[in-house]
């Protein structure tokens, strides 16, 4: 069975073209004519129904009268390397001859051999003054600089977190010599005591090692004072940065 030949003139013929960017809805328009003698119904159908806004999607053409559709295509990320595989079709049916149609009735009781039908093809075209955002690289302002300045951690601060770290590491070797000499102290006071020496010799040698071993805690609390100083500096430096 041949296929009836489409009474209706459409433009565009084949393809409906739309222009990005497409950040918001973008609108194209088909053109619809009758020049034949009779009454011409027509629908709008699309293969991306959600994709689109079409208004009117259908209605009744009268002799030589044309009507322009406007098929809006949602908003969408664009990919150029991907093909538009959305389609468009106007179908179209000679009215009968009767004073009112009830539109819905008509299309689902017409035969197939009387349905015309046209595809169109759709088209995405991007401007060639915009980038598409796949592709694109989008300069930070001056605000961004500002930030990321103020976040990076320049020179001058490695070399104050490395001369830190140092000085942690001598601070530490020296604590640890301390309390070695202190526990030396500890042992020759105990020995001392214990010895069968003179007593005020004794007495002497004891009084001169509780000096020592006092001189030897206030060293050990000093080195402690300066490795919490120096780790609250490394603590300010890297917490900046975090933060």
């Amino acid at each position: 069975m041949s296929k009836v030949e489409q009474v209706l003139i459409i433009e565009p013929t084949s393809e409906l073209k739309f222009k990005g960017p497409f950040t918001a809805p973008v609108t194209s328009y088909i053109k619809l004519t009758n020049p034949s003698e009779n009454k011409v119904c027509f629908k709008i159908k699309t293969t991306a129904p959600k994709k689109y806004c079409v208004r009117p999607n259908s209605g009744i053409l009268e002799k030589d009268a044309s009507v322009e559709i406007a098929v809006s295509l949602q908003p969408f990320d664009f990919d150029p390397n991907e093909k538009s595989k959305h389609k468009f079709m106007v179908q179209s049916l000679v009215a009968p001859l009767a004073d009112e149609l009830n539109l819905d009735s008509l299309w689902k009781e017409a035969p197939i051999d009387a349905l015309m039908d046209s595809k169109l093809k759709c088209v995405f075209e991007m401007p060639n003054d915009v980038v598409p955002a796949a592709n694109s690289f989008v300069l930070p302002d001056k605000e961004d600089l500002k930030k990321r300045d103020l976040y990076a951690p320049s020179e001058n601060d490695d070399t104050e977190i490395k001369k830190a770290s140092a000085e942690i590491a001598r601070l530490r070797e020296e604590l640890s010599s301390t309390q070695r000499e202190n526990l030396q102290l500890k042992e020759d006071l105990l020995v001392s005591r214990q010895s069968q020496q003179p007593v005020k010799s004794a007495f002497a040698h004891s009084r001169t090692n509780q000096q020592v071993l006092a001189e030897s805690n206030q060293i050990t609390h000093f080195v402690y004072l300066g490795i919490g100083i120096v780790v609250g500096l490394i603590s300010s430096l890297v917490g900046k940065y975090i933060f």
